[in-house]
């Protein structure tokens, strides 16, 4: 993956495009768990839960069927991207930590009051992380503080975050806690420390296209 596509998708925490429904076949290798990161598991119902707050939230702004509808089609990768921000910030905080980094209370308002001023207000700061980024309101903060610790990261490290030195310490932050993906989902690149798609035979698709229906 090119260096400035992880930047984005670490700055922005999910980009879309789009995703099967799937099934597996034979056994799971992870059940019930979406990915495992440092022994902790990432529940397919967390998963879910996240991907559910975007849609509600997309389905609340945009009230028109027809129109929703279009979001959903233009956010169909919503799942994986979603499952790669929940790993990514885990990495990025173990990469953090490794580096003495912290963040505050108030280095998260001061980013979030600076982002409302240039946009007009806290509903439209909300609405653009929507629109642009798939942020949930309620994940608004959350998503904040993954983008200063990224910042704060870098300067630890004496680079930006688009830099081979800053992905290099999320390769290690990734090495060391084992990052395993379900494979419906993909697998997690140690190099690259970001997700990427797999081939695997034992999953097959069970959507048709006239059956897909928006979230």
């Amino acid at each position: 993956m090119h260096r400035r596509r992880r930047t984005a998708l670490l700055l922005t925490a999910v980009i879309a495009s789009a995703v099967p429904s799937l099934t597996a076949c034979g056994n799971d290798a992870h059940p019930g768990a979406a990915a495992v990161v440092g022994g902790q598991r990432i529940t397919v119902a967390q998963l879910e839960g996240r991907v559910n707050e975007v849609r509600s939230a997309q389905r609340e702004a945009v009230p028109d069927p027809a129109q929703y509808a279009r979001v959903v089609s233009g956010t169909g990768n919503l799942t994986r991207d979603t499952l790669h921000t929940m790993v990514l910030d885990q990495v990025l905080h173990r990469a953090a930590q490794d580096a003495g980094v912290t963040v505050s209370r108030s280095d998260v308002e001061q980013l979030r009051t600076g982002l409302e001023q240039r946009l007009g207000g806290a509903e439209n700061l909300r609405t653009a992380w929507l629109q642009q980024y798939n942020v949930a309101p309620q994940r608004l903060d959350d998503n904040l503080r993954l983008q200063v610790e990224a910042q704060k990261l870098a300067g630890a490290l004496g680079t930006d975050t688009s830099k081979p030195a800053f992905w290099k310490a999320l390769s290690r932050a990734s090495e060391e806690l084992a990052v395993d993906l379900n494979p419906r989902y993909g697998a997690w690149d140690v190099k690259k420390a970001g997700r990427v798609d797999v081939e695997t035979p034992w999953v097959r698709d069970v959507t048709s296209a006239k059956s897909r229906q928006p979230a």
